[in-house]
């Protein structure tokens, strides 16, 4: 938290309506939504039971507000879910406290979705979601059939921001085989989101990705697996194909100069058990990143997550991200303000 003489003012702007801390609380900063509502409930109120300590529930992430907390010195942010190949980047340039695997038992964690600065928070798929009324039992099954407008009319929901998905989709749509997507073609992969740029709605955050499907401001698009699970238990009919499901993961990390450091270490600890991540796998419909979590969940749930659609999955390269994202961004977002 900042000096003392401004805690009351800057974690009132900083935190707002999630509530405000005092010195036995700790930050927990995510995306928002469905997702989040898991993450307080699989791990965070676990870690107040066991702890003592008040988690405070805050967001939407934010890369820019981490560097800038972090080089301010005044970092109020204790834990953030960011994309892996963020953690991957940011470890590297010193945003982030190495974790302490004393405290966070390693052992069990699935090594694709680990670091020396991040654990994995859940491990997802990009799939496309459409609205059966507008298609009935002809809907769209490949990435190709999102970027056909004359068969699937409508306007089309797409992930905002320049992260892992939406250029892989793009190049696939276009006949890329998986095993060739590296290095992305990014000529191609923007001449092919060129073709329905203008029938496009983007979405920055899951909660308004379920919006804009919900409501049938978009009758299809390319939406996280989990929120489309969300809708379908709340009763909405929801279409889904897993069809070259691009996947990907969210990982738990620690802002360089957090000060509770080690309440969010153990906070990591329990996120990242096999309980923690059992316990919010069957909550989210995203998969674990613990390989243990399986034996303690249900064998029904275990077949509607990615980790078991893998018959034509294809991985998104992380470590490709990582070193590329800052390139990729700037023609990313000069390409969506044209």
């Amino acid at each position: 938290m900042f000096k003392k003489a401004l805690l009351v003012s800057t974690l009132a702007l900083a935190i707002g309506a999630s509530g405000t801390a005092t010195a036995k609380d700790m930050v927990f900063t995510s995306w928002g939504g469905t997702t989040q509502d898991a993450q307080k409930q699989a791990w965070a109120e676990p870690f107040t039971k066991d702890s003592g300590v008040n988690v405070v529930q805050d967001g939407p992430t934010d890369y820019g507000k981490i560097k800038a907390m972090v080089e301010a010195g005044s970092v109020n942010w204790d834990v953030v879910d960011v994309e892996f190949d963020y953690a991957v980047q940011a470890g590297e340039a010193g945003l982030l406290e190495k974790l302490d695997f004393s405290i966070i038992d390693r052992s069990s964690l699935d090594p694709r979705f680990v670091t020396d600065y991040s654990v994995g928070s859940f491990y997802y798929s990009f799939v496309i979601g459409f609205n059966p009324a507008a298609y009935g039992d002809k809907g769209p099954k490949t990435w190709a059939d999102l970027f056909d407008t004359k068969s699937f009319p409508g306007k089309r929901a797409f992930y905002k921001w320049s992260a892992p998905g939406v250029i892989e989709a793009a190049l696939l749509a276009d006949g890329v085989p998986a095993d060739k997507l590296y290095p992305l073609d990014l000529d191609r992969a923007f001449a092919k989101l060129d073709t329905i740029k203008d029938d496009i709605i983007w979405w920055s955050g899951g909660a308004q990705s379920q919006q804009l499907l919900a409501s049938s401001e978009t009758p299809l698009g390319m939406f996280w697996n989990g929120r489309l699970a969300a809708l379908q238990q709340d009763g909405m009919d929801v279409g889904v194909s897993w069809d070259q499901n691009i996947t990907a993961a969210d990982a738990l990390v620690i802002p360089k100069g957090a000060k509770n450091k080690d309440a969010a270490m153990r906070f990591l600890a329990i996120a990242a058990s096999a309980q923690g991540q059992a316990t919010f796998a069957t909550l989210s419909g995203y998969a674990p990143t613990n390989v243990k979590s399986g034996e303690l969940m249900d064998a029904k749930v275990r077949k509607t997550l990615p980790d078991a659609q893998q018959a034509s999955q294809v991985n998104t390269d992380m470590a490709y991200w990582a070193k590329n994202r800052d390139a990729i961004g700037k023609r990313w977002y000069a390409w969506q303000a044209q």
